[in-house]
């Protein structure tokens, strides 16, 4: 599994990445810091979920996400943010976002959003289809 964790904090960076290294061993981590090294990633190599913070320099991760949800439709993007959920978990949703987890509740609430993202890929994978 490749994951792409973007933040404009190089230690949101590393504690996401701390998170994550228990529950997916063997899981690929690549970073940016910015939108446009979002795009550089992506381009360059393939990644399973991004997880995109939503306040970074240059271009905000809701312009980031509109770009993402553009050029790589079925990557899901996980977008975190101090933010509360409820002023900003909506809008992330209907801009594209798979899923919306605040930074103060990731140690709970990361690993188990991207165990349900693959989940549900996998149920989708293996439905029959109906005709």
């Amino acid at each position: 599994m490749n994951i792409l964790i973007a933040d404009d904090h190089a230690n949101v960076r590393r504690g996401l990445r701390e998170i994550l290294v228990d529950a997916f061993s063997g899981a690929c981590f690549s970073e940016a810091s910015n939108g446009d090294e979002v795009l550089a990633q992506l381009v360059k190599s393939r990644h399973d979920v991004l997880l995109l913070d939503i306040n970074m320099p240059g271009c905000s991760g809701m312009e980031v996400l509109k770009d993402v949800t553009r050029i790589y439709p079925g990557l899901p993007v996980i977008m975190v943010s101090v933010q509360p959920e409820s002023q900003y978990a909506s809008r992330c949703l209907l801009a594209g976002a798979t899923a919306y987890v605040n930074k103060n509740s990731a140690s709970e609430e990361l690993a188990p959003a991207i165990k349900k993202i693959f989940d549900k890929s996998i149920e989708v994978a293996m439905s029959p289809i109906l005709n």
